[in-house]
């Protein structure tokens, strides 16, 4: 009897809760899974802030999953947001990948630790005797066809920064785009029709995406040994992996709609969304069980190391957390690996909590704003310099152009000149051809 009443009010709870609710109800139990997990690691980061420079922009990285299951959650819910929500969404993707190549710069010591490691590794393989261009990020076919090897050094790190930060400039822009072309029913999300801004700035935003990691990837090569202490590949790989499902799985199921895989009568961009959004929740719990182990907060608890002598050496193993703060000697070796060597510990204490998310807000913010600002000179200073180039072609065309009619006038003074002496002369011959008398009056 009472397993006919549960079959009953089973049967008529399926007919009362449509696809829909069934989805936003499994949808909220796998946020709240992800919300627990996430801002617990982020609250004990904040509560043991012994290493501002590293954790910073490690809590950026952790808190790419609230972010993302919250405004999933959100757009699920009420499809009406989905646009607001995935521009909330792409915004903090850009930030996080951007938080992220900063961890791994401070956890080396920073962009000054850096560059002096990238000139003290070139002049290591100068040192051997190999070409310049041994010492340099060489890239796969056809990249390399395309553009040069990036020899280690300033420009090479400066490269690097300026794919990554590009990523999050052209992500806020395409973003904000996109919401401009939505009110303007001019955007089409998942339409792949030319008459639509759906398929342009899915082509910028991959190609500006594949670059940002591309460049990710080239300065994890260059220092993967330095960072083995940190055990960075797992770090790397579960972040790429939210990166790269979250924007991919949004295209196939777009191109799955638009051949006709998916069923018309679910194809729609509703659906397209809904699906993306609830498959997006259950990922984020699972990101956020897999940040509990990558990003531990074990490593800042208790004490934290200063380096005071810190060297490169081939080969060597230590279980030393710290950053690289000096590079006091790389020696020379065959191979262009190195691993940092540290020693002198000393204690520390962590800041309290509204200071850990003082400095995370302002200094955070402050390295935001100086990045930014670098990467648009970077970008706009070729432009300036092209501009400048073309003006003064220009100016160079215009004197030329007055030259060539002052020496055009000169010639014709010259020449009204000369006829006026021929005709001069052509007079007096005539009047001593008639009388010379007239010609001595004349003289």
């Amino acid at each position: 009897m009472q397993l006919l009443k549960v079959l009953q009010l089973q049967e008529s709870l399926r007919q009362t809760l449509s696809l829909h609710t069934w989805a936003v109800l499994i949808a909220l139990v796998f946020m709240l899974v992800a919300l627990s997990l996430s801002l617990y690691l982020i609250f004990t980061h904040l509560t043991h802030y012994t290493n501002p420079q590293e954790q910073k922009w490690l809590i950026g990285v952790v808190f790419m999953v609230p972010v993302y299951s919250v405004e999933s959650f959100a757009s699920l819910w009420n499809p009406n947001i989905s646009i607001e929500c995935d521009i909330l969404r792409n915004c903090y993707e850009a930030f996080a990948l951007y938080s992220f190549a900063n961890y791994l710069i401070a956890c080396m010591g920073g962009e000054a630790a850096i560059l002096e490691f990238l000139e003290k590794k070139c002049e290591a393989a100068h040192r051997r005797g190999n070409s310049i261009h041994k010492a340099a990020v060489h890239h796969p076919f056809p990249l390399k066809l395309l553009v040069p090897p990036w020899v280690y050094g300033k420009e090479c790190f400066r490269t690097i920064k300026f794919g990554i930060v590009q990523y999050m400039i052209m992500k806020t822009l395409c973003a904000l785009l996109s919401l401009v072309l939505e009110l303007c029913g001019l955007y089409g999300d998942g339409d792949f029709h030319l008459y639509n801004g759906y398929p342009y700035i899915t082509v910028a935003m991959n190609f500006s995406q594949m670059w940002a990691l591309y460049c990710l990837v080239q300065f994890y090569n260059t220092a993967r040994e330095e960072l083995k202490v940190i055990k960075p590949l797992p770090k790397f790989l579960c972040f790429k992996m939210i990166v790269f499902a979250t924007w991919w799985q949004g295209v196939i199921i777009a191109i799955l709609c638009a051949f006709k895989i998916i069923p018309s009568f679910l194809g729609t961009s509703s659906f397209q969304k809904s699906l993306q959004d609830f498959i997006i929740c259950i990922e984020m719990a699972v990101a956020a069980v897999a940040h509990t182990f990558v990003f531990p907060v074990s490593p800042y608890r208790g004490f934290s190391s200063q380096v005071s002598h810190t060297k490169y050496q081939l080969g060597s193993e230590t279980s030393s957390r710290e950053p690289l703060l000096t590079v006091d000697e790389i020696e020379g070796h065959s191979d262009d690996s190195y691993i940092m060597i540290t020693d002198t510990n000393v204690e520390t204490s962590s800041t309290s909590l509204k200071e850990s998310v003082q400095d995370i807000v302002l200094k955070g913010g402050e390295t935001v704003v100086q990045d930014v600002k670098i990467t648009v000179s970077q970008a706009v200073h070729p432009v300036e310099k092209g501009i400048t180039t073309l003006n003064e072609r220009f100016k160079q065309l215009a004197w030329t152009a007055k030259g060539d009619a002052a020496e055009d006038c000169v010639d014709i003074e010259v020449e009204e000149k000369e006829e006026g002496n021929v005709e001069v002369q052509a007079s007096r011959t005539s009047v001593t051809q008639q009388d010379p008398d007239q010609v001595d009056l004349m003289s």
